[in-house]
């Protein structure tokens, strides 16, 4: 599955162009004012992923892109595929050991940012590369095309703008103190848990839909395991779709329920909670019998992938009856 806009060559036209030009000579500029100073000093791993708002963007974004590529994070916590989606570019952020920066936006609290960036549908991924802002991806995408846009992200900027990055001391805390040792989960179903995620991680969703089938069997109303599966289950079901074929079926044939549920699993993996409800709604009008049920019962397992908590899961909810009755 190739998410929406995992694309780097935004970056490439903008390395080519002078704006590219005159934000190297700042970047460099600044880099040289801070070497003067005496330089940034090396960072914890732990400082590697900040929370950033609207008062702090200035500083902590624009001023930090001078020095390190920072990668934001666009988030809300409604957003269930950001709650995949985060922690995985929270461990590569320490893994790339201080070749980027990573920004999260709550989007709820910085809407003015999310306005700025023209932020469509969360999780959302931008980077910020000498003042400069590019988007990266938008919506649910496997560990191995992150890693690959990020590589292209690092090598671009260090080689159109002179970022090396940051210098990391892994034996430093925040506030210069030792970091504390991890906690060891506890709890019986853990393990599969922890390697469900794991399968997500790398791509792995057949994997990942059956250690969180395995964790349901003995334990029905785990909350954790029904979420995951449902993303999970939706990520197995897109990886081999042809996006193109799926968006020309859908236009072609608005009747056809198999058409629009395929359009409706493409349209929520990139982001679209919306389109992807309203289709389905739309589907329950039109069509009758096998197909109606059909589509009504994708509607219900992609509320499920967003979340109960989500209002506009409320609001399609009221749709849909509304629809059926």
């Amino acid at each position: 599955m190739q998410p929406r806009n995992m694309s780097m060559s935004g970056v490439v036209d903008l390395a080519a162009v002078k704006a590219a030009q005159e934000a190297k000579a700042k970047a460099e500029q600044t880099r040289a004012e801070t070497a003067r100073q005496g330089g940034a000093g090396a960072v914890s791993p732990a400082d590697l992923v900040i929370d950033v708002d609207e008062a702090g963007f200035e500083r902590d974004v624009l001023q930090r892109s001078a020095e390190v590529p920072v990668v934001i994070d666009f988030w809300a916590e409604w957003c269930q595929p950001c709650k995949q989606l985060s922690p995985v570019l929270e461990r590569l952020a320490v893994e790339y050991d201080g070749r980027f920066l990573l920004a999260k936006i709550d989007v709820d609290a910085n809407q003015m940012l999310m306005q700025q960036f023209g932020v469509q549908g969360i999780p959302a991924v931008f980077a910020v590369v000498a003042g400069q802002a590019l988007p990266l991806f938008q919506g649910a995408a496997g560990e191995e095309q992150i890693r690959q846009t990020l590589d292209q992200l690092v090598q671009v900027a260090e080689q159109r703008f002179g970022l090396t990055g940051l210098t990391v001391d892994p034996d430093a805390a925040p506030g210069g103190g030792r970091p504390e040792p991890a906690e060891v989960p506890a709890g019986p179903h853990d393990a599969l848990l922890e390697a469900a995620v794991h399968a997500l991680d790398a791509g792995d969703f057949g994997a990942a839909v059956q250690a969180y089938r395995d964790v349901l069997a003995d334990d029905p109303a785990n909350t954790e395991a029904k979420l995951g599966l449902a993303q999970a289950e939706l990520l197995h079901r897109v990886q081999e779709l042809d996006p193109v074929q799926v968006r020309k079926d859908a236009a072609e044939k608005p009747q056809d329920a198999a058409a629009q549920i395929a359009a409706a699993d493409l349209d929520l993996v990139g982001g679209h909670v919306e389109d992807a409800f309203g289709r389905l709604i739309d589907t329950v009008r039109r069509t009758a019998g096998d197909e109606r049920d059909a589509a009504r019962v994708r509607l219900l397992e992609l509320f499920e992938v967003v979340g109960p908590e989500d209002p506009r899961v409320g609001a399609a909810r009221r749709a849909l009856a509304r629809a059926l009755f």
